[in-house]
């Protein structure tokens, strides 16, 4: 695909969830779909007419089953990301050059039996909690702009928390 097209090309409006558990420490997944070691957080797209916060919630359903959850903020503002360019074919229809998100951090109140990334449309094989100075090193090279982004918002959420 050619440079001019893929500038041409918008972002997809996305969001995202840093889930933070007692310990302080954050949830990430390995992904179903690559051969790489590609670990991230819950994130997908907004659908038409659905608030950003909906979305967010809707996502850490379906892809980890989690429900119980409290809000601990969000994110001051929408974090772009682009895909490199032999990917943009290959993903979403090749509509997008990558995407805009909206991150939305969440206190984890459930028991981990509550987690269940096997859903009917699983994209994650694996899952663990990791001390959110992490959070870089185990993302793909072209998101981790954004994921030490978010570590320097979110990093006050993320500490122990009694309840």
């Amino acid at each position: 695909m050619k440079r001019k097209r893929i500038e041409a090309l918008p972002y997809r409006p996305c969001v995202g969830v840093m889930l933070i558990d007692r310990r302080g420490l954050v949830f990430v997944a390995k992904r179903i779909d690559t051969v790489t070691e590609a670990w991230q957080m819950p994130q997908g797209g907004i659908d038409k007419g659905e608030a950003p916060d909906a979305a967010a919630l809707r996502e850490l359903q379906e892809e980890t089953g989690v429900r119980s959850v409290a809000p601990l903020g969000e994110s001051r503002d929408w974090y772009r990301y682009d895909l490199p360019d032999h990917l943009i074919p290959k993903v979403w229809g090749g509509r997008y050059r990558g995407q805009e998100q909206k991150w939305f951090a969440h206190r984890f109140l459930g028991a981990e039996s509550e987690i269940d990334i096997e859903q009917p449309k699983p994209e994650f094989e694996e899952w663990r909690w990791v001390e959110i100075e992490r959070l870089p090193e185990l993302i793909v090279p072209f998101k981790r702009q954004v994921y030490a982004d978010l570590v320097s918002e979110f990093r006050h959420l993320a500490v122990p928390h009694e309840g």
